[in-house]
C-alpha cells in the first residue's frame, strides 16, 4: 500500500470514528462515575511477563478530526487467525438487548468508535461508550453503573475484591503503543531519540532544557534549542499513565523509588491534560513541550513522535510490528486471568512501551438480554473487529490471546446458563 493510499484510508476511517456523539445515557454514566476521577486505591503492579469525546454507535457525525498529511505509515501485521470464530455474528439475535453502555479508557476510543459503529450496522445493537479514562471505567464496572468497563491498566486484587457484582473478567481487545510526543518549533519532521533514562529525567524535572547534554548525545547533528522543557501528563485516572509510568519504573530505579507506577501518580512537575486527547492538545498548544499518548493521538495532531531505546539497546519507532513483537515476547507467560504488563520486553525489534487494552465484564450477569448482547459484541470485536485495528494505529491480538479470550467470553453466565449463544 502506498503512503497516499494508506493516509487516504486512515483519514476516511478517522472521520467516521471521531465524528460520533453521545446521548443522554452516556451523560448519566459520567455523572455516576464522578466524571473521570481515578479510583482511590493505588494499583499494584500487574503480572509481569518475563523479560473526550464520548461515542455512540448510531449518532450523527460532527466535524471530523483531520489526519496528518505527512505522517509515516506503518505496515499493520495481519490479524490473528481467530480459531474459526470470525463470521459467526451476522445479524440481530432474538432475545438480546438493543442497547449497551460502557465507559473507560481513552486509549482505544478511536478503535471502539469504529467498532461500535460497524457493529450497529450488523446487529442493530447501539453501544454508548464514554471515553472517560481507565480509572472511570474501573469505577463504572465496579459500581455497576455501566454494562462494561474498559481499561489499559489491569485492576488490582483489591479493586476486584471490592467490585459489587462479583468476579470481573479482563478480556483483551487489541494492542497499542504509548509514545513520547513533542512540539519543538524548528524541528518539525525531526525524529528525536529519547532513551528511558532521559524520559524519566525529563518527567522527574532533572533534565530541564532541550539542549541538555544527555539529549544531545543521542541526537547527533540535531540543533536542539536552549529552551525549557514543558512536560505534560494526564490529570485523570489513566491506563495510559499506568503504562508510561510502568515503563519508566522498569528502566529507571530513581523513577521507581520516587514516583512509581499507577493510574495516578504525584507528578514532580508539568501541566495536566484530561484524556489522551487533552494531553495531545496541551502538547500542540505549548511550544517546547513533551507528553505521552496512544500513537493515533500524536498522528491526528501532527506531533513529533520519539524513537525509544529498547531492552536490546536498539532505537525503535512505535510501529505495529514492534508492539506485536512485545506481545509475542510475553506469549506463554501471561497469567490465566490475562492481567499482564508487556513493557520493556526482550527482542531486537520490540517496542518497549506497549500494552494490551481490556474490556471489563462481570462473569455472572443479572440481565440475560444484556449478557447475550455483550458476549456477542465481545466475540465480534475479538474476531471480526481485529481486521480494523491496523488502519487506526492499533495491533491485532495474537491467536493464543484470542483463544483465551474466547474461553472467557464463553464463561459469562446469566440465569445459571452460558450467555453467549454461539452466533
Amino acid at each position: 500500500m502506498t503512503t497516499t493510499d494508506f493516509l487516504t484510508r486512515r483519514r476516511s476511517m478517522l472521520v467516521q470514528a471521531t465524528g460520533l456523539l453521545a446521548g443522554a445515557a452516556g451523560a448519566a454514566i459520567v455523572a455516576a462515575c464522578g466524571g473521570s476521577e481515578a479510583p482511590a486505591s493505588k494499583p499494584a503492579e500487574p503480572t509481569k511477563a518475563a523479560g473526550a469525546a464520548p461515542t455512540t454507535a448510531a449518532a450523527k457525525p460532527a466535524e471530523p478530526t483531520k489526519a496528518p498529511a505527512a505522517a509515516e505509515p506503518t505496515k499493520a501485521p495481519a490479524a490473528a487467525p481467530a480459531s474459526g470464530g470470525a463470521g459467526l455474528i451476522t445479524g440481530p439475535f432474538d432475545g438480546e438487548a438493543k442497547a449497551l453502555t460502557g465507559a473507560g479508557a481513552t486509549f482505544p476510543a478511536v478503535l471502539y468508535s469504529k467498532w461500535f459503529n460497524d457493529y450497529n450496522k450488523v446487529t442493530q445493537v447501539q453501544v454508548n461508550y464514554q471515553s472517560i479514562g481507565s480509572g472511570g471505567g474501573i469505577k463504572a464496572i465496579s459500581d455497576q453503573t455501566a454494562d462494561f468497563g474498559a481499561t489499559d491498566s489491569p485492576m488490582t486484587d483489591a479493586q476486584l475484591k471490592d467490585a459489587k457484582g462479583g468476579d470481573i473478567l479482563h478480556i483483551p481487545m487489541a494492542l497499542g503503543a504509548v509514545v513520547a510526543t513533542y512540539n519543538i518549533p524548528g524541528l518539525e519532521g525531526t525524529k528525536l531519540k529519547l532513551s528511558g533514562d532521559v524520559l524519566a529525567a525529563i518527567f522527574l524535572g532533572t533534565i530541564t532544557k532541550w539542549n541538555d547534554p544527555k539529549i544531545a548525545a543521542d541526537n547527533a547533528g540535531v540543533k536542539l534549542p536552549a529552551e525549557d522543557i514543558v512536560s505534560v501528563h494526564r490529570s485523570d485516572g489513566s491506563g495510559t499513565s499506568f503504562v508510561f509510568t510502568d515503563y519508566l519504573s522498569a528502566v529507571s530505579a530513581e523513577w521507581k523509588s520516587k514516583v512509581g507506577a499507577s493510574t495516578t501518580v504525584n507528578w514532580p512537575g508539568g501541566i495536566g491534560g484530561k484524556g489522551n486527547e487533552g494531553v495531545a492538545g496541551e502538547v500542540k498548544q505549548n511550544p517546547f513541550s513533551i507528553g505521552y499518548v496512544e500513537l493515533i493521538y500524536a498522528i491526528q495532531n501532527k506531533l513529533g513522535v520519539a524513537s525509544v531505546k529498547n531492552k536490546a539497546g536498539n532505537w525503535v519507532e512505535p510501529t505495529l510490528e514492534g508492539v506485536t513483537a512485545a506481545a509475542a515476547a510475553a506469549s506463554g507467560k501471561v497469567a490465566p486471568d490475562l492481567r499482564v504488563s508487556i513493557v520493556e520486553q526482550e527482542g531486537e525489534k520490540t517496542y518497549p512501551i506497549s500494552t494490551f487494552t481490556w474490556i471489563l465484564a462481570y462473569k455472572t450477569m443479572t440481565d440475560a438480554p444484556k449478557a447475550i448482547a455483550l458476549t456477542r459484541l465481545l466475540w465480534w470485536a475479538t474476531h471480526d473487529g481485529q481486521k480494523l485495528t491496523g488502519d487506526l494505529g492499533y495491533a491485532p491480538l495474537p491467536a493464543e490471546i484470542v483463544a483465551k479470550g474466547e474461553a472467557m467470553i464463553k464463561s459469562i453466565q446469566a440465569g445459571g446458563k452460558p450467555a453467549f449463544p454461539g452466533k
